[in-house]
This record gives structure tokens, sequence and C-alpha cells, in this order.
């Protein structure tokens, strides 16, 4: 989700909008009243059009996973969906940059972020969920339901976002799940099916084809699960890094370079499969932690306990 962004400038009325009255304290009837002036908007062009490059990938997204006419399997048009949601990801990631350096940041932006990121991050992982499912292992009721939980989880998480940031918040970590995160999981998972798939071909050994296939005919319940944990997590209180605030500034601890590193090492070896991995790191990691911290917490025999 990007900071606030953009610009007002509001042109103000020359006068007064009540008539003056003459010496007598009477009004004088033919005199016209001056007309209210409206506010002007003035949008930052570079930022405002970033941002729309978001909804546009997210309305992409959604035409191609619900498309009939395009000639592609299911399985490439749910990867090419899962691209255009990490191309939102990437117009999201840009906007806010785009908008603080050029000084612009304003309400307007924010608000108009959050419209786009409704439709990409919301939306558009929805229709995946459904697409992805459509009634093969789980009843459409079920399928459907979970895709509009997801959507309304997100909606709660920018309206909560909007109220509770400011404009002088550093932005170095977030209260619940991002909504960027929680639909580039969905994505990863889209993108990797292919790739997934590819193992369960006669150019591997059986064990690894055998295994590929279990975790094939898994996903279709995995997926499901997984979509409603996110969803929990976004409207949860479990604290997570702002992961492209790190990246541009200063100095790399030595376990954050590790974890790039291991990314890195691990595209190369695994290329997409390394996607829904990462993305779940993220998600699960630092609820994870908070839970054994507490569990630690409450079970620490101190001196004064002895």
């Amino acid at each position: 989700m990007s900071e606030l962004k953009h610009e007002f400038q509001v042109d103000q009325p020359n006068g007064d909008d009540e008539l003056e009255s003459p010496e007598n304290g009477q009004s004088r009837p033919d005199r016209p009243r001056p007309a209210r002036r409206r506010r002007r908007l003035t949008l930052a062009v570079l930022p405002t059009l970033l941002t729309l490059g978001n909804g546009v990938c997210g309305l992409a997204a959604i035409a191609v996973a619900m498309s009939v006419n395009l000639d592609w399997d299911d399985s490439t048009k749910l990867l090419v969906a899962g691209g255009l949601i990490f191309g939102g990801m990437l117009f999201d990631a840009l906007d806010g940059s785009a908008a603080r350096m050029t000084g612009q940041a304003s309400r307007f932006g924010a608000e108009l972020d959050s419209l786009c990121d409704a439709i990409t991050f919301g939306t558009a992982p929805a229709v995946i969920v459904w697409r992805y499912s459509d009634g093969i292992a789980l009843p459409q009721k079920i399928s459907w339901a979970i895709g509009v939980l997801f959507a309304l989880c997100v909606l709660i998480r920018l309206a909560r976002f909007n109220v509770e940031t400011g404009e002088d918040d550093a932005h170095d970590g977030f209260d619940g799940l991002p909504s960027p995160a929680a639909a580039g999981t969905i994505a990863a998972f889209a993108i990797a099916m292919p790739e997934l798939a590819g193992y369960a071909s006669e150019d591997y050994s059986e064990r690894i084809q055998w295994l590929a296939l279990q975790v094939e005919s898994a996903s279709q319940y995995l997926i499901a699960g997984l979509t409603l944990s996110l969803a929990y997590l976004m409207v949860s209180r479990f604290e997570y890094p702002h992961v492209f605030q790190q990246l541009v500034r200063g100095r790399r601890r030595p376990h954050e370079i590790g974890q790039a590193l291991f990314v890195v090492g691990g595209a190369l070896i695994l290329h997409w499969l390394v996607l829904p991995i990462a993305f779940c790191y993220y998600a699960f990691a630092s609820p994870v932690r908070a839970l054994i911290s507490g569990w630690r917490n409450r079970h620490a025999v101190t001196p004064e306990s002895q």
C-alpha cells in the first residue's frame, strides 16, 4: 500500500458570500448574488498515472482470468493474471515513492490508491481463487464464499490503514498483513503451478513425479485454506516489516542479506516455485515469531516466582 501522495489546490472565492447591506439596512434586490466558486483539483501527473496503472493491472487480471475468448488453457490464464497482479504491486510501490520525491503527497492520492488496491489486491485474487477451484475440489458455494471473505478483509484492511496512518508516519512497518503481500501470495501460487506440473513429466524421476502430482492434487485445498489464513492475517494486529522501504534505505543486517541470498539461490534452483515459498515465509513468519515469543513470556520462570 502506498503512502499519501498527490496534491490539492483550492481556489478561495473573492469576497463574502453574503451581500452587503446598504446604509438603510435593507438588502438590494437588484444586485445579483455572486456564484460560489467550486474547488479546483490539480492532479500530479506521474504519481496519478502510476496509481492508475495499478488499477489497470487489476482489471486486466480479472479480464484474463474470466475470459472465454482467449485461446489459452486455464493454467495459462491464471499465470498471466498472477503476473498482472505482480505488475500492480510494482506500480503500487512506485507511485508512493514518486509522490514523495516530487513533494506531491495528498489525501486524494491515498484515496485513489486505496480504490485501485481494492481492485488489484482484493477482487483480482478472489477471481483467481474462484477460477482455480471452480468446483473441482470444493463445492462452488464454498470457493465463492472464501473469495468474497478475502475481498472483504482487503477492504477492511485498506480502510483501517487510511484511518490509522498519519502523514508523518515513517512507514517502517504495518499492523496486519499488507494487502499487496496477501494478493501476491495467491498470485505466486498461480504462477508456480505450471512449473509444478512440469515436474510431473517423464523428464524427472518417479519419486519427483509422484511428489509433484500429490502436491498438485492437494493444492486445491491448500489454496482455499491459505486464502482464509491470509484474510485473517490482514485484519490481525501482527507486525510486518515494510520490505520496499527497507530495501531502499541504509544498511542491511546480516540475516536480511542472508535471506535475500536464499531467495536468489532458490530462484536459480526452483525457478518460479520460489515465489510461493518466499511469500508464505513473509506472511507467516511474523505471526509464528509473535506466538512463540508470547508463549515463552507466559512460561518464563523469574526469580520472584521461584
